[in-house]
């Protein structure tokens, strides 16, 4: 008689990842630290909570839309989110120069930034999702179209702008862990707690959502409001991610994943802080191999949408959208 297969419990699992997370946070902290310690400890600790705080951002952004959307192949930033933070740094080069952009306040400019993509995730999600009926295809229309027109503005502008601008211009459209301005740290770490402290008293509204629009209706769910609550939620948070580093596409598609594969649960009281956990595990651990392993000679967010992007396609061969 074969024996039944006992299901982890999720806190120990949930503890296996917070090992993990802190065995790369420890590592980072300290692996090749030389000199004074007050000065080492300061430097790599505001490093650290820029990558905590990505890491978090992307990973809760990607599991809520993946819940309100009801496909576990979809990110936020497969909507367009990507294009549109391309078109905004070109036009900021294109009509004020990279002299002028450069020497403006960092923290006016990052809450310009991060207002223009909310702006556009919520004028966006609201519109697709406020009708008595949703379509996925539909969604991903919409974003592909948008995204199209957002590349195709911002080639046309780069193709009449200096050349000397626009070698500036690339290396602001590229994801980077290591030159983060710490300067905004604080805001964008007030900016997610915000958000979190608004969805973890939404939790158990998750589990409800997640069950469908018409059973979550019958359980007493205001659908509408709650849709836009959340997808309010996910805007704020990608914005922030994405206007503190750049865009990472695939990422959130691969912390989402494995945290459903890794957790016996789908409470998301259990699988936030998993996929959060996860993501500071491969964003942490990433850059102290990058560092230590390869001596910097390609970038993080080179390796993680390599990654990301094989895991989006064996989703799609394998048909593992719900």
């Amino acid at each position: 008689m074969s024996r039944k297969r006992r299901t982890p419990d999720p806190a120990f699992v949930l503890a296996v990842l917070a090992v993990l997370a802190t065995v790369a946070i420890v590592a980072f902290m300290t692996l090749g630290a030389r000199g004074n310690w007050d000065f080492v400890l300061a430097f790599r600790g505001r490093k650290l909570l820029a990558l905590i705080l990505v890491a978090y951002a992307i990973s809760v952004s990607t599991v809520l839309f993946q819940t309100v959307t009801g496909n576990r192949i979809l990110t936020p930033s497969i909507m367009g989110f990507d294009a549109l933070f391309a078109l905004i740094q070109t036009v900021l080069i294109f009509v004020l120069g990279s002299a002028a952009v450069s020497a403006l306040d960092p923290r006016p400019l990052f809450a310009f930034e991060a207002a223009v993509m909310t702006t556009f995730c919520v004028l966006l999600y609201r519109w697709l999702f406020s009708g008595a009926t949703r379509s996925l295809h539909l969604m991903l229309l919409v974003g592909i179209v948008f995204g199209v027109f957002f590349r195709s503005f911002s080639n046309f502008l780069q193709r009449i702008i200096d050349p000397n601008e626009f070698v500036v211009l690339q290396d602001r459209l590229f994801a980077s862990f290591n030159t983060v301005d710490t300067s905004l740290l604080g805001l964008s770490a007030g900016t997610i707690a915000i958000a979190s402290l608004v969805g973890w008293r939404m939790r158990h509204t998750f589990d409800v959502l997640a069950l469908g629009r018409e059973t979550a209706i019958n359980l007493g769910v205001d659908h509408r409001r709650t849709v836009t609550i959340i997808l309010l939620l996910v805007a704020v948070l990608v914005s922030v991610s994405t206007a503190l580093v750049g865009p990472v596409t695939f990422f959130g598609l691969l912390v989402a994943n494995l945290a459903y594969m890794v957790m016996p649960t789908h409470r998301h009281a259990w699988l936030l802080p998993a996929s959060a956990l996860i993501a500071i595990t491969c964003l942490v651990g990433g850059q102290v191999i990058l560092e230590h392993v390869f001596g910097f000679a390609t970038a993080l967010s080179i390796i993680i949408e390599f990654v990301g992007g094989i895991v989006f396609i064996l989703l799609i061969l394998k048909g593992a959208a719900r």
